[in-house]
């Protein structure tokens, strides 16, 4: 289709041959989180459909009471086998959910550990299928000493260089404990990891700082300024203040890349009668405090929108999602014209008990030469 998009492009210390990128996408279909075939099947498919950069789904760096039954994780020996089979051209997401997660859910109960955050608020919403009688989030646990979570993203860090992974991406959107530290709204901590947006940013920088010790330039971030998901989001001026501070702190650390994921009205959530988010501009506000850092985009781009970015040198790369998982060869379709038409079948997007795994994440077919 362009050349562009197809021109070949250096991400921290690999070289990628185009800058579509497949975003992390939650599939739910690790065996007990336990990367498994099916998985490797699933990417192996789309490494092969094009993708330049592919990011895995988000991993859980410990055990969690996630409402994603079936998310694969990266704390034990037998979860980094699993990964090693899948990681050629592969950064790992790396994801702790905060006050997401839930008291009853079985990797939190055998984690024996309170559901951690930055302050104790719930966030309003949520859902747990798989957990009987829980309908919602519960009020969390204010974390005593935010080190410990910050010791998990990097021991998390090393098993994923044990695992062979070209580099990693925090998971800093879409209203997880990164997240979490840097909102207002869900931070109300008085001590130095809350409060000032100096001090609420100071978990994801410092955190950062932890991986990259592990991973050197090859450490991502991605952010999510507007919010809405998990009952996310601060008035705007505020947000541009957090945001703003946190990306001029980050564009010193030599990141392989900073993804800004846009707002998305299918991500955001209403409550009495008010839609949460905060809708902005987010490439357009953000990308002047990364002078230095590659950045890419995500967020329900084409490819027609895609090229126009990535020409222009608005971006480095984009992002693709949803489709993705509709498509096992977005990359190879986009250079051969042809359109993105498999219609993504949303009742497969997380899997179901007594359902074939491969239904819905395997199965979808490729466009014919």
């Amino acid at each position: 289709m362009s050349s562009a998009l197809f021109t070949p492009l250096k991400v921290g210390s690999v070289t990628v041959p185009n800058r579509i990128g497949m975003s992390a996408l939650t599939r739910s279909r690790s065996s007990a989180t336990v990367p498994n075939d099916i998985m490797k099947l699933h990417y192996d498919q789309r490494a092969a459909g094009g993708a330049g950069l592919i990011v895995t789904e988000a991993i859980l760096i410990a055990r969690q009471g996630t409402e994603w039954p079936n998310a694969p994780g990266i704390w034990n020996d037998e979860q980094v086998a699993g990964w090693k089979k899948i990681v050629d051209s592969i950064y790992a997401q790396l994801w702790h959910v905060g006050r997401v997660a839930h008291p009853k859910a079985p990797e939190q109960i055998a984690a024996g550990v309170p559901v951690y955050a930055p302050s104790a608020i719930s966030a309003r919403g949520g859902k747990f299928r798989h957990i009987e009688g829980a309908t919602g989030y519960v009020t969390p646990t204010e974390v005593p000493d935010p080190t410990i979570l910050i010791a998990l993203f990097k021991e998390a860090a090393v098993n994923a260089k044990k695992a062979g992974f070209d580099g990693v991406e925090l998971h800093g959107a879409n209203g997880y404990l990164i997240h979490q530290f840097l909102d207002s709204t869900s931070n109300t901590r008085t001590d130095q990891w809350g409060g000032s947006v100096e001090n609420r940013a100071r978990f994801a920088l410092e955190t950062l700082k932890a991986v990259i010790e592990v991973f050197g330039p090859d450490v991502a971030i991605k952010v999510s300024p507007a919010g809405g998901y998990n009952d996310m989001g601060m008035p705007l001026q505020e947000t541009l203040d957090t945001f703003g501070y946190l990306l001029r702190e980050v564009d010193k650390l030599n990141l392989s890349y900073v993804c800004l994921a846009r707002y998305s009205p299918w991500l955001d959530v209403e409550f009495d009668g008010k839609k949460r988010a905060t809708p902005h501009d987010i490439p357009e506000t953000y990308t002047p405090f990364l002078p230095t850092t590659q950045i890419w985009v995500n967020t329900d781009y084409t490819p027609e929108e895609a090229e126009k970015t990535v020409s222009s040198g608005k971006a480095a790369g984009v992002f693709f999602d949803i489709p993705w998982i509709s498509h096992p060869d977005v990359g190879n379709r986009i250079r051969k014209g042809k359109p993105l038409d498999n219609p993504p079948v949303y009742a497969t997007f997380y899997g179901a008990p007594g359902v074939d795994p491969a239904k819905g994440y395997t199965d979808y077919k490729a466009a014919e030469d």
